[in-house]
């Protein structure tokens, strides 16, 4: 099962809708600068609404470790999606505490042996490149690259998903998960419930497709083999 995660969520509307659509994750922005960003009890105050089988992600920018155990205590979000340019030490120190998702912005030139040296990562979030900016800007990451990086590691694919791209996108990638926010927004911090729906659906759709292509050929599972965050560990690197 392909993973869904829909960032930015600022509002209890539109966690409920995403929710009832089937959303797997729902990603609280707790970065200063970002248009969507939530304080520590509007995001607690909504991850205390969640269906169990729903997680929350933390999204940070450069944060203290300390930071993040701190909010981790009050929201009990998930996962904390690290978005800055955390180094592996950092992010080992992070995984004490709670899973983490390494976001990296990834054009064509991106080198995947960077990825080697944060092994403690539960997942790696690719996202789009857009200079000065941290995410959420519609910037497309290379699939390319994300597809190489699928054969040894989770990989989250972001950046410039939408409602008509996604399907392709995971043809493309076989990604672990799947991530959007301003793919389905009316305005930044603003869910379009129309777009998050059709969304998903089509992200449902793309993966029935493809069990009903591979199943019968690799008698292996589809796309996405775990889904929860439980998992022991990644994928072992291939030769």
């Amino acid at each position: 099962m392909i993973l869904v995660k829909i960032c930015g969520i600022t509002n209890w509307p539109d966690a409920k809708a995403a929710c009832d659509a089937g959303a797997d994750m729902l990603g609280f922005n707790f970065y200063e600068k970002s248009l969507r960003r939530v304080s520590t009890v509007e995001a607690a105050t909504m991850r205390a609404k969640l269906p169990s089988g729903v997680q929350a992600v933390g999204l940070f920018v450069n944060a203290k470790p300390a930071e993040i155990a701190s909010l981790h205590a009050f929201v009990r979000f998930s996962a904390a999606q690290l978005h800055g340019d955390e180094t592996p030490s950092i992010v080992s120190e992070v995984t004490r505490t709670v899973p983490v998702f390494k976001a990296f912005r990834v054009a064509a030139d991106f080198q995947l042996s960077t990825l080697d040296k944060y092994h403690e990562a539960f997942a790696f979030l690719l996202d789009g490149v857009r200079a000065g900016q941290f995410g959420g800007t519609g910037a497309s990451a290379d699939w390319n690259v994300a597809r190489r990086a699928v054969a040894a590691h989770r990989i989250i694919l972001a950046g410039g998903l939408t409602p008509e791209n996604v399907g392709a996108a995971i043809r493309a990638v076989r990604p672990y998960a799947v991530d959007v926010a301003s793919g389905v927004e009316s305005k930044p911090g603003k869910k379009d419930h129309v777009r998050l729906k059709g969304f998903i659906e089509e992200v449902r759709r793309t993966e029935e497709q493809l069990q009903q292509l591979e199943a019968p050929e690799t008698g292996q599972p589809g796309p996405g083999e775990q889904t929860s965050l439980s998992a022991s560990s990644p994928p072992k690197k291939t030769s």
